[in-house]
């Protein structure tokens, strides 16, 4: 089967509203294919913010030593094969579509059944049945939104990672603690849960749910740390405190206090997974190397050009502290495009006080909210300078023409909107 015919018909397969909360379809489809989601460990990382960019630094960690690993995330900038690779290598588009193709008369079969398979849970069974047949030695999956019903919650979980937990979706409940239970329906019976600093009433639920299923809880502050972070160049430099031991003097290339606190997290992982303490040589190595398109991610200079998809409340927050910690400018303009159904009002209440010019767009997805929407709640945020456009690349390219040498352009607000910006600067 051609790329191009399995994206069509994965395309398809895209429901204009959320589909309804069920594991029948993906375990119909785990079933029929003799369940090899099973077959090798992985760890499972869920969270509101900041998942990507942990399973990445899991996988380089694992990778360091040794382990073939598969990885699975969402969503992707570029190309749906991002979202699956074997340690550094990402899947071609001939294997995805002779993957896919051999996976089309199982859905199809199961399409028969009940509700068609969704888009997600056709990539999901993807995974799972291309890492066993590599085989890898384990697998990293990043649950594509929640944890309890979502199409990655048939693998094994060995470990769960749950980076910190914010209110983003609403079909997740409009508490932190019912998007908590959700999120912690990912730990498993008996196994092992690495678990960021969160707030009291998600931490709550999660304790809840490890003492019910007997898991064993590692937690940030308590049994493991970032022990100090600083500055350097091209990222920081950062040192890790775990239950096997300390990790000292690693180089990390991405920003941020959150990454940093991710990136011990990941080790911790890891170490859970393997029942001991990691080499230092190789730790030093998988974090030296670590990368993570569309989070903070520098793509120009003069002017200083940045991209990261923060979509939410918390993610800007932490945007926002990370860039101005890690770079100077002299003047900020901000190039945003923002889903309709994120909080939009809220978001761009925290990032209007940062630019000194704005560009609101609608960004290439159908779920884009007006440009005009988001320039309101710009303006309301207090940037009294703000254009609207009608596209990404309309709204960057004002920006390039407009900002000096000494000047930073951000680009936020949604995947999406870096997707549609970052082929005018990578590989131009």
């Amino acid at each position: 089967m051609k790329f191009e015919q399995a994206v069509a018909d994965l395309d398809s397969r895209q429901s204009e509203r959320m589909p309804e909360p069920s594991l029948d379809r993906i375990r119909a489809l785990a079933d029929l294919l003799d369940n090899p989601q099973v077959t090798y460990p992985s760890i499972h990382v869920t969270g509101t913010n900041g998942k990507t960019t942990t399973a990445r630094l899991i996988t380089a960690l694992a990778c360091a030593h040794g382990l073939a690993t598969g990885t699975f995330v969402s969503p992707h900038i570029t190309s749906l094969t991002e979202r699956l690779s074997v340690c550094s290598r990402v899947m071609t588009e001939e294997e995805f579509g002779e993957e896919y193709g051999r996976l089309l008369p199982y859905f199809d079969r199961v399409d028969g059944w009940s509700r068609k398979v969704t888009y997600f849970e056709a990539l999901t069974a993807m995974a799972y049945l291309w890492f066993a047949d590599k085989p890898v030695a384990m697998a990293v999956f990043e649950v594509g939104m929640g944890g309890t019903w979502d199409a990655t919650n048939l693998i094994r979980g060995d470990v769960a990672v749950l980076c910190p937990i914010g209110l983003d979706h609403k079909e997740l409940g409009d508490t932190v603690a019912q998007v908590a239970t959700e999120k912690a329906g990912i730990i498993k019976e008996g196994q092992v849960a690495v678990i960021r600093e969160q707030r009291p009433e998600a931490r709550r639920v999660i304790e809840d749910r490890c003492r019910d299923v007997s898991a064993t809880l590692l937690e940030e502050g308590e049994t493991f740390a970032l022990e100090s972070r600083s500055q350097a160049v091209g990222g920081q430099a950062i040192s890790i405190r775990t239950p096997y031991r300390r990790y000292d003097e690693l180089m990390l290339p991405l920003f941020g206090q959150q990454v940093a606190r991710n990136a011990a997290a990941s080790v911790v992982a890891c170490e859970a997974l393997l029942g001991r303490g990691l080499d230092s040589n190789a730790v030093r190595r998988a974090i030296r190397t670590a990368s993570s398109p569309g989070r903070i991610e520098v793509v120009g200079r003069h002017p200083l050009i940045v991209l990261d998809g923060a979509h939410n409340a918390d993610a800007m927050h932490a945007l926002l502290e990370a860039i101005p910690e890690a770079f100077r400018w002299e003047r900020l303009h901000l190039v945003v495009g923002i889903f309709a159904d994120k909080d939009v009002e809220g978001v761009m209440e925290i990032a209007a006080p940062l630019a000194d010019r704005a560009y609101a767009c609608r960004n290439s997805s159908v779920r884009a909210a007006p440009a005009e929407r988001v320039a309101g709640a710009l303006a309301a945020g207090g940037c009294d300078d703000v254009e609207t456009f009608d596209t990404v690349a309309a709204a960057v390219d004002a920006a390039r023409s407009s900002a000096g040498n000494g000047d930073l352009i951000l680009v936020t607000g949604s995947f999406y909107t870096v997707a549609d910006a970052r082929p005018l600067f990578v590989g131009a």
